[in-house]
């Protein structure tokens, strides 16, 4: 059991406080009475969001440690790659309208997307798998370092904080309020997931710890946290970890560094930045090396 933090205090706990606060500022009925950390209008103004900053800094950063979540990997994905059964179940739905309108060039294209779904969802396996074996090294060392982070999210993100649930660990889900796509996954440790509304916070949490980065296949989310991490790498902002790209031929077709080189844009050490690998078994193995594990 923790021991309490207001334990052997002489002044009251400002919970304590608050609790006295609230008494009396329901007598007085004055909004102005009620204590400025408890006055939820007064810390939603505009003027208090460097404040809001710093809390969302702070609260998952003292849950982390008072968890004993000394490292981190980092595994991204495209939350629009569901587990092969389900995209299977949407190619099949695309399918029966094509079928009652075969000349629909939108259903046609559809189709399509739902095909290439029905291949990416071997993402969602690739990710469940190499997440089991971070999380049984993870074990094997405690439990507090190499601890699976990944969006919270649907789709690729799941699948890593699904396959840390297989081998018995934990794993983080810092999900963030978007208008889509922003449930949690019901494979986060619940004590391990937390809700942001600053992307900028919740990037900085993915790599305050981290010790490794994986990238799926994904969208925009996913390329802007690989590119925030490059970047951070190239400049010295943080120190160099492995950086793996998971799905080569995606990777190669979606993004030319090569060009950018031939270009003058990145250096030619700059492609020593990331790896390019097509299973979990290949992932694990760059990470492996690494770490020297």
């Amino acid at each position: 059991m923790k021991k309490s933090k207001t334990e052997g205090r002489t002044f009251p706990s400002a919970a304590e406080d608050a609790h006295a606060a609230r008494i009396r500022a329901s007598i007085t009925h004055l909004p102005s009475y009620e204590l400025a950390y408890t006055d939820e209008e007064f810390l939603l103004r505009d003027e208090l969001r460097s404040v809001r900053l710093q809390l969302e800094w702070l609260k998952p950063d003292m849950e982390l440690e008072e968890h004993g979540i000394e490292s981190t990997v980092v595994l991204f994905g495209g939350a629009r790659f569901p587990e092969r059964n389900e995209a299977l179940r949407g190619l099949d739905a695309v399918n029966q309208a094509v079928e009652s309108d075969p000349d629909d060039s939108a259903l046609l294209r559809r189709k399509r997307i739902a095909e290439r779904l029905v291949e990416n969802s071997r993402f969602y396996d690739e990710g469940r798998k190499l997440a089991r074996l971070i999380t049984e090294m993870s074990l094997k060392k405690g439990g507090g370092q190499y601890v699976v982070v990944t969006g919270g999210g649907p789709g690729v993100m799941e699948a890593a904080n699904r396959g840390a649930a297989d081998a018995g660990g934990k794993s983080i889900g810092p999900n963030i309020v978007l208008p889509f796509e922003q449930e949690p996954n019901i494979y986060i440790t619940p004590e391990l997931c937390f809700q942001f509304h600053y992307f900028a916070i919740r990037k900085m949490h993915f790599l305050k710890r981290a010790c490794g980065l994986i990238a799926c296949p994904g969208g925009f989310g996913t390329l802007d946290e690989l590119f925030e991490t490059l970047t951070l790498i190239q400049t010295g902002k943080i120190k160099p970890l492995p950086v793996v790209l998971l799905g080569s031929a995606y990777w190669r077709k979606l993004i030319n560094f090569e060009l950018m080189v031939e270009e003058g844009a990145i250096n030619e050490e700059d492609l020593k930045l990331f790896t390019y690998v097509d299973t979990a078994d290949e992932a694990w193995a760059v990470l492996c090396d690494a770490w020297g594990t």
